[in-house]
Protein backbone atom coordinates (compact mmCIF):
# COMPACT_ATOMS: atom_id res chain seq x y z
CA UNK A 1 0.00 0.00 0.00
CA UNK A 2 3.06 2.12 0.19
CA UNK A 3 1.86 5.80 -2.15
CA UNK A 4 -1.60 3.89 -2.80
CA UNK A 5 -3.18 5.79 -0.20
CA UNK A 6 -2.13 9.10 -2.13
CA UNK A 7 -2.86 8.04 -5.71
CA UNK A 8 -5.61 9.82 -7.68
CA UNK A 9 -8.03 7.74 -9.64
CA UNK A 10 -9.49 9.20 -12.08
CA UNK A 11 -13.17 7.62 -13.47
CA UNK A 12 -13.58 8.91 -16.85
CA UNK A 13 -13.98 8.20 -20.61
CA UNK A 14 -12.01 9.81 -23.59
CA UNK A 15 -14.64 11.24 -25.15
CA UNK A 16 -15.88 13.72 -21.80
CA UNK A 17 -15.01 17.37 -22.31
CA UNK A 18 -15.30 17.48 -18.56
CA UNK A 19 -12.73 15.09 -18.04
CA UNK A 20 -10.52 16.63 -20.85
CA UNK A 21 -10.44 19.79 -18.49
CA UNK A 22 -9.17 17.61 -15.70
CA UNK A 23 -6.89 15.85 -17.50
CA UNK A 24 -5.09 19.20 -18.50
CA UNK A 25 -5.18 20.02 -15.29
CA UNK A 26 -3.24 16.66 -14.46
CA UNK A 27 -0.70 17.90 -17.15
CA UNK A 28 -0.37 21.36 -15.71
CA UNK A 29 1.10 19.84 -12.35
CA UNK A 30 2.98 17.40 -13.97
CA UNK A 31 1.11 14.47 -12.01
CA UNK A 32 1.02 11.01 -12.56
CA UNK A 33 -2.37 9.25 -12.23
CA UNK A 34 -4.65 6.26 -13.08
CA UNK A 35 -7.46 5.91 -15.23
CA UNK A 36 -10.43 3.94 -14.53
CA UNK A 37 -12.98 4.11 -17.77
CA UNK A 38 -16.65 4.12 -17.57
CA UNK A 39 -19.40 3.89 -19.66
CA UNK A 40 -20.46 7.08 -21.43
CA UNK A 41 -24.05 6.36 -20.57
CA UNK A 42 -25.51 4.88 -17.47
CA UNK A 43 -26.36 2.54 -16.14
CA UNK A 44 -22.91 3.04 -13.93
CA UNK A 45 -22.91 0.24 -11.44
CA UNK A 46 -19.30 0.87 -10.32
CA UNK A 47 -19.10 4.33 -10.06
CA UNK A 48 -22.01 4.96 -8.41
CA UNK A 49 -20.46 2.44 -5.95
CA UNK A 50 -18.03 4.92 -4.84
CA UNK A 51 -20.58 7.93 -5.12
CA UNK A 52 -24.15 7.25 -3.82
CA UNK A 53 -25.44 7.66 -7.41
CA UNK A 54 -23.59 10.70 -8.90
CA UNK A 55 -23.25 9.47 -12.24
CA UNK A 56 -21.59 12.48 -14.10
CA UNK A 57 -17.99 12.54 -15.57
CA UNK A 58 -15.15 12.42 -14.11
CA UNK A 59 -14.89 11.63 -10.80
CA UNK A 60 -11.47 11.42 -8.76
CA UNK A 61 -10.70 8.87 -6.21
CA UNK A 62 -7.71 9.35 -3.72
CA UNK A 63 -7.63 6.47 -1.26
CA UNK A 64 -11.59 6.23 0.63
CA UNK A 65 -11.98 9.98 -0.81
CA UNK A 66 -14.20 10.64 -3.38
CA UNK A 67 -14.99 13.85 -5.27
CA UNK A 68 -17.37 14.61 -7.63
CA UNK A 69 -17.21 17.48 -9.85
CA UNK A 70 -14.37 19.26 -11.96
CA UNK A 71 -14.87 22.29 -8.86
CA UNK A 72 -13.92 19.81 -6.26
CA UNK A 73 -11.75 18.10 -8.30
CA UNK A 74 -9.34 21.26 -9.02
CA UNK A 75 -9.97 22.16 -5.76
CA UNK A 76 -8.67 19.10 -3.88
CA UNK A 77 -5.88 19.11 -6.51
CA UNK A 78 -4.17 22.63 -5.66
CA UNK A 79 -4.32 21.79 -2.03
CA UNK A 80 -2.36 18.34 -2.24
CA UNK A 81 -0.35 19.43 -4.96
CA UNK A 82 0.54 23.77 -4.97
CA UNK A 83 3.27 23.94 -7.15
CA UNK A 84 2.69 24.38 -9.64
CA UNK A 85 -0.11 26.61 -9.04
CA UNK A 86 -3.49 26.73 -11.10
CA UNK A 87 -3.46 30.60 -10.52
CA UNK A 88 -0.30 31.87 -11.04
CA UNK A 89 -1.31 35.71 -10.82
CA UNK A 90 -2.66 35.01 -7.70
CA UNK A 91 -6.26 35.82 -8.65
CA UNK A 92 -8.19 32.85 -7.52
CA UNK A 93 -11.18 33.82 -6.46
CA UNK A 94 -11.25 35.68 -9.48
CA UNK A 95 -10.73 32.79 -11.71
CA UNK A 96 -13.19 29.84 -9.38
CA UNK A 97 -16.29 33.39 -9.84
CA UNK A 98 -14.87 32.77 -13.97
CA UNK A 99 -14.88 29.31 -13.88
CA UNK A 100 -19.06 29.69 -13.20
CA UNK A 101 -19.01 31.12 -16.62
CA UNK A 102 -17.22 28.67 -18.52
CA UNK A 103 -18.55 25.91 -16.87
CA UNK A 104 -22.22 26.93 -17.18
CA UNK A 105 -23.48 29.24 -19.15
CA UNK A 106 -20.66 28.89 -21.96
CA UNK A 107 -20.66 24.98 -21.78
CA UNK A 108 -24.47 24.70 -21.79
CA UNK A 109 -23.71 26.83 -25.32
CA UNK A 110 -21.16 24.63 -26.71
CA UNK A 111 -23.76 21.78 -25.54
CA UNK A 112 -26.96 22.72 -27.88
CA UNK A 113 -24.40 23.67 -30.76
CA UNK A 114 -23.45 20.17 -30.91
CA UNK A 115 -26.67 17.91 -29.63
CA UNK A 116 -28.53 20.73 -31.91
CA UNK A 117 -26.82 20.72 -35.14
CA UNK A 118 -26.54 16.41 -34.71
CA UNK A 119 -30.33 16.72 -34.77
CA UNK A 120 -31.85 13.30 -35.72
CA UNK A 121 -28.43 11.95 -36.22
CA UNK A 122 -28.12 11.34 -32.43
CA UNK A 123 -28.04 7.77 -31.33
CA UNK A 124 -31.22 8.04 -29.28
CA UNK A 125 -30.25 6.61 -26.20
CA UNK A 126 -27.46 8.99 -26.51
CA UNK A 127 -29.85 11.47 -26.95
CA UNK A 128 -32.34 11.14 -24.37
CA UNK A 129 -29.61 10.92 -21.91
CA UNK A 130 -27.78 13.95 -22.13
CA UNK A 131 -30.71 15.83 -23.45
CA UNK A 132 -32.56 14.99 -20.06
CA UNK A 133 -29.32 15.64 -18.37
CA UNK A 134 -28.99 19.60 -19.90
CA UNK A 135 -31.48 20.40 -21.08
CA UNK A 136 -34.57 18.94 -18.77
CA UNK A 137 -37.90 17.24 -18.54
CA UNK A 138 -38.84 19.09 -22.16
CA UNK A 139 -35.19 17.84 -23.77
CA UNK A 140 -36.84 16.67 -26.83
CA UNK A 141 -38.49 20.42 -27.64
CA UNK A 142 -35.24 21.83 -26.42
CA UNK A 143 -33.52 19.72 -29.09
CA UNK A 144 -35.66 21.00 -31.47
CA UNK A 145 -35.79 24.62 -30.78
CA UNK A 146 -31.50 24.24 -30.43
CA UNK A 147 -31.73 23.20 -34.05
CA UNK A 148 -34.11 25.71 -35.25
CA UNK A 149 -32.02 28.37 -33.25
CA UNK A 150 -28.61 27.64 -34.62
CA UNK A 151 -27.35 30.74 -36.29
CA UNK A 152 -28.33 32.53 -33.51
CA UNK A 153 -26.61 30.26 -30.87
CA UNK A 154 -23.09 30.04 -33.01
CA UNK A 155 -23.75 33.78 -33.57
CA UNK A 156 -23.58 34.30 -29.40
CA UNK A 157 -20.55 31.72 -29.21
CA UNK A 158 -18.68 33.71 -31.85
CA UNK A 159 -18.81 36.91 -29.66
CA UNK A 160 -17.52 35.50 -26.99
CA UNK A 161 -14.83 33.54 -29.09
CA UNK A 162 -13.97 37.10 -29.64
CA UNK A 163 -13.22 37.92 -26.33
CA UNK A 164 -10.82 35.21 -25.65
CA UNK A 165 -9.15 36.85 -29.40
CA UNK A 166 -9.07 40.06 -27.86
CA UNK A 167 -7.10 38.45 -24.17
CA UNK A 168 -4.60 36.47 -26.35
CA UNK A 169 -4.24 39.49 -28.78
CA UNK A 170 -0.74 40.22 -27.35
CA UNK A 171 1.20 36.91 -28.28
CA UNK A 172 0.49 35.87 -24.68
CA UNK A 173 0.93 31.79 -24.96
CA UNK A 174 -2.08 31.11 -22.38
CA UNK A 175 -4.66 33.09 -21.07
CA UNK A 176 -3.07 35.19 -18.02
CA UNK A 177 0.25 35.17 -19.60
CA UNK A 178 3.80 33.24 -19.42
CA UNK A 179 2.28 30.44 -17.19
CA UNK A 180 -0.63 27.91 -17.89
CA UNK A 181 -3.56 28.42 -14.95
CA UNK A 182 -6.93 26.34 -14.39
CA UNK A 183 -8.80 28.67 -16.27
CA UNK A 184 -6.67 27.46 -19.11
CA UNK A 185 -8.17 24.08 -18.70
CA UNK A 186 -11.78 25.55 -18.10
CA UNK A 187 -11.91 27.34 -21.47
CA UNK A 188 -9.94 24.76 -23.16
CA UNK A 189 -12.31 22.35 -22.53
CA UNK A 190 -15.36 24.11 -24.02
CA UNK A 191 -13.19 24.32 -27.33
CA UNK A 192 -12.20 20.99 -27.21
CA UNK A 193 -15.38 19.58 -27.08
CA UNK A 194 -17.23 21.78 -30.12
CA UNK A 195 -13.91 21.29 -32.14
CA UNK A 196 -13.89 17.84 -31.56
CA UNK A 197 -17.92 17.11 -31.76
CA UNK A 198 -19.35 19.85 -34.48
CA UNK A 199 -18.01 19.71 -38.15
CA UNK A 200 -18.65 23.75 -38.66
CA UNK A 201 -16.30 24.42 -36.26
CA UNK A 202 -13.17 24.29 -38.56
CA UNK A 203 -15.13 27.33 -40.38
CA UNK A 204 -15.95 28.92 -37.16
CA UNK A 205 -12.64 29.04 -35.62
CA UNK A 206 -10.68 30.03 -38.82
CA UNK A 207 -11.59 33.58 -37.97
CA UNK A 208 -9.63 33.29 -34.10
CA UNK A 209 -6.02 33.02 -34.96
CA UNK A 210 -5.25 33.21 -31.58
CA UNK A 211 -7.46 31.55 -30.09
CA UNK A 212 -6.23 28.27 -32.52
CA UNK A 213 -2.68 29.21 -31.86
CA UNK A 214 -3.77 29.15 -27.72
CA UNK A 215 -5.62 25.74 -28.07
CA UNK A 216 -2.56 24.37 -29.69
CA UNK A 217 -0.15 25.63 -26.90
CA UNK A 218 -2.63 23.96 -23.82
CA UNK A 219 -3.01 20.67 -26.16
CA UNK A 220 0.69 20.56 -25.92
CA UNK A 221 0.40 20.12 -21.97
CA UNK A 222 -0.40 16.86 -22.19
CA UNK A 223 -2.16 15.10 -19.22
CA UNK A 224 0.70 14.21 -17.10
CA UNK A 225 1.88 10.79 -17.19
CA UNK A 226 -1.55 8.03 -16.72
CA UNK A 227 -1.56 4.23 -16.34
CA UNK A 228 -4.79 2.04 -16.47
CA UNK A 229 -6.72 0.46 -13.64
CA UNK A 230 -9.65 -1.64 -13.21
CA UNK A 231 -12.81 -0.24 -11.35
CA UNK A 232 -12.48 -3.33 -9.66
CA UNK A 233 -9.40 -2.17 -7.87
CA UNK A 234 -10.68 0.80 -7.77
CA UNK A 235 -13.48 -0.22 -5.53
CA UNK A 236 -11.04 -2.76 -2.99
CA UNK A 237 -8.63 0.62 -2.82
CA UNK A 238 -11.26 2.68 -1.39
CA UNK A 239 -12.01 -0.50 0.70
CA UNK A 240 -8.55 -0.70 2.09
CA UNK A 241 -8.21 2.87 2.91
CA UNK A 242 -9.99 5.65 5.33
CA UNK A 243 -11.19 8.59 4.59
CA UNK A 244 -9.47 11.82 5.47
CA UNK A 245 -9.95 13.46 8.42
CA UNK A 246 -12.09 16.73 8.30
CA UNK A 247 -12.86 19.66 9.87
CA UNK A 248 -16.31 18.91 11.35
CA UNK A 249 -17.02 22.66 12.09
CA UNK A 250 -19.54 24.48 9.56
CA UNK A 251 -20.36 27.97 11.55
CA UNK A 252 -22.21 30.45 9.71
CA UNK A 253 -24.03 27.70 7.19
CA UNK A 254 -27.05 29.42 5.65
CA UNK A 255 -28.65 26.29 6.10
CA UNK A 256 -27.91 25.27 9.48
CA UNK A 257 -25.79 22.12 8.14
CA UNK A 258 -23.95 20.49 11.07
CA UNK A 259 -21.70 17.31 11.50
CA UNK A 260 -24.02 14.10 11.90
CA UNK A 261 -27.21 16.05 9.69
CA UNK A 262 -28.52 13.70 7.18
CA UNK A 263 -28.61 14.83 3.84
CA UNK A 264 -29.40 14.62 0.29
CA UNK A 265 -27.38 16.66 -2.32
CA UNK A 266 -28.37 17.00 -6.02
CA UNK A 267 -26.75 19.35 -9.07
CA UNK A 268 -29.43 22.70 -8.94
CA UNK A 269 -30.79 21.64 -12.63
CA UNK A 270 -33.31 19.05 -13.24
CA UNK A 271 -31.50 16.75 -14.97
CA UNK A 272 -33.29 13.72 -14.15
CA UNK A 273 -30.14 12.55 -11.78
CA UNK A 274 -30.35 10.22 -8.44
CA UNK A 275 -29.56 12.15 -5.58
CA UNK A 276 -26.64 11.35 -2.96
CA UNK A 277 -27.48 10.19 0.58
CA UNK A 278 -24.84 11.00 3.26
CA UNK A 279 -24.04 11.90 6.86
CA UNK A 280 -22.41 15.70 6.91
CA UNK A 281 -18.99 15.01 7.77
CA UNK A 282 -17.96 18.93 7.12
CA UNK A 283 -19.26 21.76 5.23
CA UNK A 284 -17.64 25.02 4.34
CA UNK A 285 -18.38 28.09 1.64
CA UNK A 286 -17.35 25.83 -1.05
CA UNK A 287 -17.20 22.19 -0.42
CA UNK A 288 -19.26 19.55 1.59
CA UNK A 289 -18.28 16.30 2.38
CA UNK A 290 -20.47 13.41 3.03
CA UNK A 291 -19.78 10.12 5.49
CA UNK A 292 -21.10 7.20 2.85
CA UNK A 293 -20.89 3.52 3.28
CA UNK A 294 -21.12 0.97 0.57
CA UNK A 295 -21.14 -3.07 1.23
CA UNK A 296 -18.09 -3.30 -1.46
CA UNK A 297 -15.90 -0.21 -1.05
CA UNK A 298 -16.42 0.45 2.95
CA UNK A 299 -16.36 4.20 4.62
CA UNK A 300 -15.79 6.73 2.29
CA UNK A 301 -16.07 10.67 2.24
CA UNK A 302 -17.74 11.81 -0.94
CA UNK A 303 -17.20 15.55 -1.48
CA UNK A 304 -19.05 18.09 -3.27
CA UNK A 305 -19.14 21.77 -4.15
CA UNK A 306 -21.51 23.92 -2.82
CA UNK A 307 -21.72 25.80 -6.00
CA UNK A 308 -24.29 24.48 -8.48
CA UNK A 309 -25.63 21.94 -6.20
CA UNK A 310 -28.46 21.65 -3.91
CA UNK A 311 -28.65 20.06 -0.31
CA UNK A 312 -31.56 19.29 1.47
CA UNK A 313 -31.86 17.99 5.32
CA UNK A 314 -33.70 14.79 5.55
Amino acid sequence: MSGAVDEIILHNYPQSPVAEKVRVGFGIKGLSWRSVEIPRLPPKPMLVKLTGGYRRTPVMQIGADIYCDSQAILRELERRHPSPGFFPTGDEGLLWSLSRWTDGALFDLAVKIVLGSAGENLPKDFAEDRGRLYLGPDWAEGLKAANAELPHLVAQLRTQLAWLEQQLSDGRPFLLGEAPSAIDAQFYHVIWFVHGRWKESIQLLSEFTQVLRWEENVGKIGHGTMTGMSAEDAIGRARQCMPLECDPATGNDPQGLKAGMSVVISPDVDGGEQPVEGIVAAASADTITLHRTDPDAGDMHVHFPRAGYKVEVV
